[in-house]
């Protein structure tokens, strides 16, 4: 139990360290008023110009090099900073070097207050965020998702259709019989036996009288002796 309650207390103070050194990693920037000038009486407007390229945040500090007794340092209102009024500053510092912390953010003023120094210039004005700076950390970069692969189809494979057995069947060859020629009789049908006109009677047995004659015979003999006699009729007109 002991153990571990101090292995607790070391990892608190691993992280109050780690914290104090963040706080001083996100360091305040210590700027030296003037650079080299120092804090002195300028030649024109030097402070201005050095004021326009320093960016001032909450925590940074304020480096007046100057010696004592021949110049100072004081804080003043944007009313007393113009006319360079002498009374009653914000606040003063006397013994140099000095190094003012900027605690709020707006605009400062700070003005020399011994003899004319201020009229004649050394006076500066600055501008404070209210933000403290922050170490630039560049975000982090955005892991690009990987491709998704596009599903591949497998191709697609129509069956072939099974053969359909005709069921068309093939008329017989039509036989046209060859028309008769023209004008050819057809053939008059054979008749085996006599007609029914040739035909005669059988007499029955003991009959002896001749059986008359057919009316096709009497026909036929009309037939012959009717033109020999027109025949004799017309050759007995001529003689």
């Amino acid at each position: 139990m002991a153990r571990m309650k101090s292995s607790m207390t070391m990892f608190m103070m691993m992280i109050m360290v780690a914290s104090m050194q963040m706080h001083g990693s996100m360091a305040q920037t210590r700027h030296v008023v003037g650079d080299t000038l120092g804090w002195t009486i300028p030649t024109g407007d030097a402070y201005t110009t050095w004021a326009s390229q320093q960016t001032f945040n909450v925590g940074d500090t304020l480096f007046f090099n100057f010696t004592t007794g021949i110049h100072n340092v004081a804080e003043v209102s944007q009313a007393a900073y113009d006319p360079c009024t002498t009374a009653n500053p914000i606040s003063i510092t006397t013994t140099g070097p000095a190094t003012i912390t900027l605690t709020t953010g707006g605009a400062h003023y700070y003005i020399c207050t011994v003899g004319t120094h201020c009229q004649i210039g050394q006076k500066l004005a600055i501008n404070v965020s209210a933000t403290p700076a922050a170490p630039t950390t560049p975000p982090p970069a955005t892991p690009t998702p990987p491709p998704v692969p596009t599903p591949v189809s497998p191709p697609t494979t129509t069956p072939s259709p099974a053969p359909v057995p005709s069921t068309t069947t093939t008329p017989p060859p039509t036989t046209t019989p060859s028309p008769s020629p023209v004008g050819a009789n057809p053939p008059s049908p054979t008749t085996s036996g006599p007609s029914p006109s040739d035909r005669t009677t059988p007499s029955p047995p003991g009959d002896t009288t001749p059986p008359p004659p057919s009316p096709s015979t009497a026909a036929r003999s009309f037939t012959v002796v009717v033109p020999a006699t027109f025949l004799a009729v017309a050759l007995a007109f001529f003689y």
